[in-house]
């Protein structure tokens, strides 16, 4: 992995973004960029306020306070975001009677994408041969996949994927950290959570670390696993410290 130039602009500026639900902050004055071409680690424990910042990305929670531009507007001001923004959340939430071409047919209508574009990322992600089964008989691995190709239907610049490596086995990994790194190369702007430690530092250039709704640590993988600390054990370290980088 090399590291790209960080003096083009950021495709995502996050600045003291700040979420409260009545007396619960999940979110609290959290301020980060990401550039194109990089693999994004987004890690932290479970109510670390990953899901709800990536929420506030996509224009799906109303920020307290501070702002999430993607390109320098937010997510409602985009034209066209499906072509600007793909995004995998859950990969639960599809129709189970849908057949999964089906469902990307219509993914692709309402988001203004041409129809061929259903069978180059069925290809993509590997799924061509069990386009036409319905969907109900998908293991998780294949809903991933599914997730994967749906957020991919617009050619987006920036990808935000929530786990999506669960249900995937070894060679599953594997091709889909070869998928990221390809993705990236071709300079879009990648951001994973994930739980999967040794995943991670085989994939992601740059990692940023949340718990309790702030940040803990922004910067190159190779920093965070410094003098010969494993991701593991920086991450355990830093996700239990009172202090924030």
């Amino acid at each position: 992995m090399t590291s790209p130039t960080l003096s083009v602009p950021p495709t995502v500026s996050v600045r003291g973004l700040t979420k409260r639900f009545g007396a619960v902050t999940a979110v609290d004055d959290l301020s980060f960029d990401l550039h194109p071409g990089t693999v994004t680690a987004f890690l932290g424990p479970n109510g670390a306020g990953k899901t709800t910042t990536a929420r506030m990305l996509l224009g799906l929670v109303r920020p307290t306070s501070g702002t999430a531009l993607v390109d320098g507007r937010p997510y409602a001001g985009l034209s066209h975001p499906k072509r600007r923004v793909g995004a995998v959340l859950e990969a639960t939430a599809y129709h189970p009677g849908r057949r999964a071409r089906e469902h990307l047919r219509i993914a692709a209508r309402a988001g203004g994408v041409p129809a061929a574009r259903v069978d180059e990322v069925l290809k993509l992600v590997d799924l061509g041969d069990a386009a036409d089964r319905r969907v109900r008989g998908y293991s998780l691995g294949m809903r991933q996949r599914l997730g994967l190709a749906t957020a991919l239907l617009g050619d987006p610049g920036l990808l935000i994927l929530d786990e999506p490596g669960n249900g995937l086995d070894p060679a599953g990994l594997a091709w889909l950290r070869n998928l990221l790194r390809d993705l990236a190369a071709q300079g879009r702007t990648i951001l994973v959570s994930s739980h999967i430690l040794a995943e991670v530092a085989q994939t992601v250039d740059r990692v940023l670390v949340v718990a309790g709704g702030r940040k803990r640590f922004d910067g190159d993988l190779a920093e965070l696993a410094s003098a010969g600390t494993s991701i593991e054990a920086a991450f355990l370290r830093l996700t239990s410290a009172g202090s924030a980088r």
